[in-house]
């Protein structure tokens, strides 16, 4: 089989402090080999000197996503497939917050930095001091906010570089805080709650740019994303997802898609708005709320899109809504876009476009070296890409139930070269509620959300967390101008603090005073016909495109998984249970139930010479619907159509809010 090829020890300097004793209880010599031989990514030379040693000491975990290549893997094997069976719990945390504990800890040295979500607490804890606890900031924001988020105030962590650590809150108020003390360093104002806009995901640093994107298009906030200096906040620059070429930072003859230039204004749909919608949606959604990857050698930054806020306006409009359920690939110096891929034309399904970008080197596609980004659509394809070009080389669906669309077009002469073809009977938003377009697979949370997969050098395959969920969907006019109209009457508060900000001239331009809630597609959601389980993992060939061995699991997951050297792959179930698997062929290693169900990633690192695997628990977010998780109204889980596919969970799990940690005897 045709695989990914090591991307050789000189792109990866030796792994600064990996270096231990061979003797029992100490991580092996293997890992530093590893961490020579099986460099995963792009080496980042240009990044922060500080940010750069962080990532290469495996004893760290100080991205969210472990390294800018997003892979998630790492090089410490004290744990292994031979011994993860003798695993025992070792310390918890309890952050005294309940709600969906997405992303993980950050451990930097002796320090680990938590987070929670709303009202998005930050601790740091001392490992040499039994975990004390050394400081607490907790963010004042309006109480409030988190209800009308569109799932339930999560927050995906922090990131670190340059010794600062930045959060992101949910008030869309970015802060660099200093790691020693807490204290405030700068904040900025990223966004504006009271038009919808809201902040859940982690920045990227890459270089001296902090970049952030924003979260709210379900609310009909238009999407954008924005660069900060590092050391001062100020803003540099802001590109959108959608309107003319000057808001896009798209230039119609360098920037590229397919490999054509995009042309002028490509991401001005053009025509005028059916009337059903309300005007103020303007060219709303395309929200950049997932995870970003960054190829210091190439100097580019990779991200997505969520979908069109416009509904059934952006399909009837015969507009693709560009550049909403996209990939762009921009500089982080100026936001300029490079290329450009739209995943979903017309994203009338609801999937968006943002979940991570895993970057590897010299992939061996078609006989030649590729360097690529393998991404894993929330529409169902796994999708392996030229990240230099932005040019498709491999496109397959990765769940089977998925039927959309038949396929993507990857004939480069065919006039719909890289687009799907979508299914109509499976494409249309109906109005009447009684004439729901049924059994769409995926439903609309996606084959995958956005919890990130990983990548293993080991076996050259990915480990996807997927969910297994079918929907029945339609618009209802009513329901829309009735939903439209409510949410008029909310609105959130800015958060405290902001730097200068640029002059009206270059700010937003308006949209909208107030979120515009234009409903989803859903009307019910439920495992495919005939299926009664609700989530996998599936062990993927990113150059083959198919899976090799999949796990059925009895909900979606919603964790993101861990790879390493020791040759296990670790995941959270909404359950509440964390296990690990081999990688080679899938088979249960070790699984311990935490206090509750698990949204967060798995991480690791080594201190004193001993690993520990670690997650967060406390279910919430869009899985909290099916617990009635407190921050959601009654009314809003009784409505909403993924809650009775859930309402199971009550079985097994309740509200929490923990970090557990692992190791062995």
């Amino acid at each position: 089989m045709t695989g990914f090829q090591l991307s050789g020890a000189i792109r990866f300097p030796l792994l600064s402090g990996a270096i231990f004793s061979l003797a029992a209880g100490r991580l092996s010599l293997v890992a530093v080999l590893l961490s020579i031989l099986l460099s995963t990514g792009p080496h980042p030379a240009a990044a922060d000197e500080r940010a750069r040693k962080c990532v290469e000491d495996e004893n760290n975990w100080c991205m969210q996503q472990k390294n800018y290549a997003a892979t998630r893997y790492s090089t410490l094997d004290q744990i292994n497939s031979k011994n993860a069976r003798d695993l025992r719990m070792a310390w918890s945390f309890s952050t005294g917050v309940l709600g969906g504990h997405e992303g993980s800890p950050l451990v930097i040295g002796s320090m680990m930095y938590l987070h929670t979500p709303f009202p998005n607490v930050v601790y740091a804890l001392n490992l040499d001091d039994e975990n004390r606890i050394v400081w607490k900031y907790q963010p004042t924001q309006d109480a409030n906010l988190a209800q009308g988020m569109c799932c339930e105030g999560v927050n995906r962590g922090l990131q670190y570089a340059d010794g600062k650590l930045f959060l992101y809150q949910a008030d869309t108020t970015l802060v660099a805080l200093n790691p020693k003390t807490g204290q405030v360093i700068w904040k900025a104002q990223n966004g504006d709650p009271a038009r919808g806009e809201t902040g859940t995901g982690a920045v990227l640093v890459a270089g001296k740019v902090v970049i952030a994107g924003v979260s709210g298009g379900d609310q009909g906030a238009r999407g954008f994303i924005t660069g900060y200096d590092i050391n001062s906040g100020q803003r540099l620059w802001r590109a959108y997802s959608s309107g003319p070429d000057a808001q896009t930072l798209f230039n119609p003859e360098k920037t590229t898609v397919l490999g054509k230039p995009v042309g002028a204004n490509s991401g001005n749909p053009g025509g005028a708005l059916p009337a059903s919608l309300p005007a103020a949606s303007g060219l709303g959604g395309g929200a950049p709320w997932g995870w970003f990857s960054w190829d210091p050698k190439l100097n580019l930054f990779y991200y997505g899109t969520g979908s069109p806020a416009l509904g059934a306006g952006a399909h009837t409009a015969g507009s693709d809504a560009k550049w909403t359920s996209s990939i762009i690939a921009r500089r982080p110096q100026t936001g300029d876009a490079v290329w450009a891929y739209q995943l979903t034309p017309s994203d009338v399904w609801g999937f968006d476009g943002v979940n991570e970008m895993i970057l590897i080197d010299e992939a061996q596609i078609g006989g030649e070296k590729r360097d690529v980004l393998v991404h894993f659509d929330r529409n169902g394809f796994a999708y392996t890409i030229d990240r230099a070009t932005g040019m498709p080389l491999v496109a397959e669906r990765f769940d089977v139930a998925v039927n959309w669309a038949s396929e993507i077009d990857l004939d480069a002469t065919s006039p719909t070269f890289g687009r799907p073809k979508a299914i109509a009977s499976l494409s249309e938003l109906k109005t009447d509620a009684a004439a729901q377009t049924a059994q769409v697979c995926p439903a609309s949370l996606g084959s995958k959300n956005q919890q990130p997969a990983a990548y293993s050098p080991m076996t050259k395959l990915f480990y996807v967390p997927a969910s297994h969920v079918c929907m029945n969907f339609a618009v209802p006019a009513a329901a829309a101008a009735a939903d439209a109209g409510e949410a008029a009457e909310k609105s959130g508060a800015a958060g405290e603090g902001q730097t200068p900000q640029p002059a009206a001239s270059e700010a937003s331009p308006p949209v909208s005073t107030a979120p515009v809630a234009i409903p989803g597609p859903p009307v019910s959601m439920s495992p495919p016909k005939n299926d009664t389980h609700m989530g996998n993992l599936i062990a993927w060939d990113a150059v083959e495109g198919k899976a090799v061995w999949s796990n059925k699991e009895q909900f979606p997951i919603w964790s993101g998984v861990l790879t390493t050297a020791g040759g296990i792959a670790c995941y959270g179930t909404l359950e509440g249970d964390f296990k690990c698997v081999d990688q080679k062929d899938g088979r249960e290693l070790f699984r311990n139930r935490t206090p509750s169900g698990i949204v967060g990633n798995v991480f690791t690192y080594a201190h004193k010479g001993k690993q520990y695997i670690g997650v967060l628990s406390g279910i919430g977010g869009l899985p909290g619907l099916g617990i009635g998780s407190g921050r959601y109204d009654a009314k809003r889980t009784e409505q909403s159509p993924l809650a009775p596919a859930l309402s199971g969970l009550r079985n097994y799990t309740a509200q929490g809010g923990s970090l557990t940690v692992w190791a062995l005897p």
